[in-house]
């Protein structure tokens, strides 16, 4: 009787999944739908045990190649593998924020396997397309600019827009990790009242102010500073690039950090939410104020100042 009721449910599941990737596919308008996508995995893995949940993961792959093409299989993978892993840490009723950071990852680096398999494969490489694209832009720009007498500007504008794109390259790393953990974020957003509608026990969110991340980042910081010091590479070299992506990665968590502390600072000394939150978003307005939250970040895994506000607070 077990079995026949997982056979049941992972049939339905199935046909719910068929039926939001095929309106994703093929009704444009409605693609902000894939973010259901991963729902119906969450779902049975959070139910069931992970040999079930593989082969409900394989049937949805089959379903796909089958009712879609050739390119859904890979927004299957993806989608299916993320939430196959986020309901697995449901089922074991692991904290939400590693839920997110495990189904980040898990995004991520799918989106560089699929990624490598276009290049590798079909000899086609998204980015490169795309800068290409934006090149021709600027270059119809530029003439238009010398076309009115005014070739200094053009070439101003061409160097510096060059020097964008090449910056945009470098830190595509960078920008793919932010994406997945964006993108995961969202399907979190939209998914977890669902999946309480259908009595799965979650854990709730930790208070913002009580997320911490682990101390190892400090120091991982510390090094990759220093080996940018050591090493000085020259630009466009892969040790450029790496260093590079690592550093903007690792300043983007201390800020995440520094932001946590503020929010707990304020709620030690009893201070409305609202200058929190207002604190915050100036701070995306005003660069200088963006850095001294991140080294208030870096203070706080490094001396734990949440330890000295409790001291003083007792």
């Amino acid at each position: 009787m077990k079995n026949v009721r997982k056979l049941t449910e992972g049939a339905m599941l199935l046909a719910v999944f068929t039926i939001i990737m095929l309106i994703t596919f093929y009704i444009p308008l409605l693609g902000f739908l894939n973010l259901f996508l991963p729902l119906p995995f969450i779902l049975f893995a959070a139910k069931y045990e992970w040999k079930w949940t593989l082969v409900f993961l394989a049937a949805a792959i089959g379903l796909s190649l089958i009712t879609g093409s050739i390119l859904s299989v890979p927004a299957a993978i993806g989608f299916g593998t993320t939430g196959v892993v986020m309901g697995i840490l449901i089922r074991k009723q692991k904290d939400r924020f590693n839920v997110l950071l495990a189904g980040s990852f898990v995004f991520l680096i799918n989106l560089i396997i699929m990624y490598g398999v276009s290049v590798i494969f079909f000899k086609i490489d998204f980015i490169t397309e795309m800068v290409n694209t934006m090149k021709q832009s600027l270059n119809m720009s530029a003439d238009m600019l010398k076309s009115f007498g005014q070739e200094k500007e053009a070439e101003r504008t061409i160097e510096q827009f060059k020097k964008g794109l090449d910056l945009f390259r470098t830190l595509l790393p960078t920008l793919l990790v932010a994406s997945s953990f964006i993108i995961v974020f969202m399907i979190q957003l939209v998914n977890y009242p669902i999946i309480k509608r259908f009595g799965i026990e979650m854990k709730k969110w930790k208070p913002f102010k009580d997320i911490r991340l682990p101390k190892s980042l400090l120091w991982i910081l510390m090094f990759t500073l220093l080996a940018s010091m050591l090493l000085n590479p020259q630009e466009g070299t892969y040790w450029y690039a790496a260093l590079l992506n690592l550093t903007y990665v690792l300043q983007m968590l201390m800020v995440f950090q520094g932001y946590t502390f503020l929010f707990y600072y304020f709620d030690v000394k009893g201070m409305s939410k609202a200058l929190s939150i207002t604190l915050a978003v100036v701070s995306f307005i005003i660069p200088i104020l963006l850095y001294i939250v991140g080294i208030l970040g870096i203070i706080d895994l490094g001396f734990d100042l949440r330890r000295y506000l409790i001291k003083k607070q007792s």
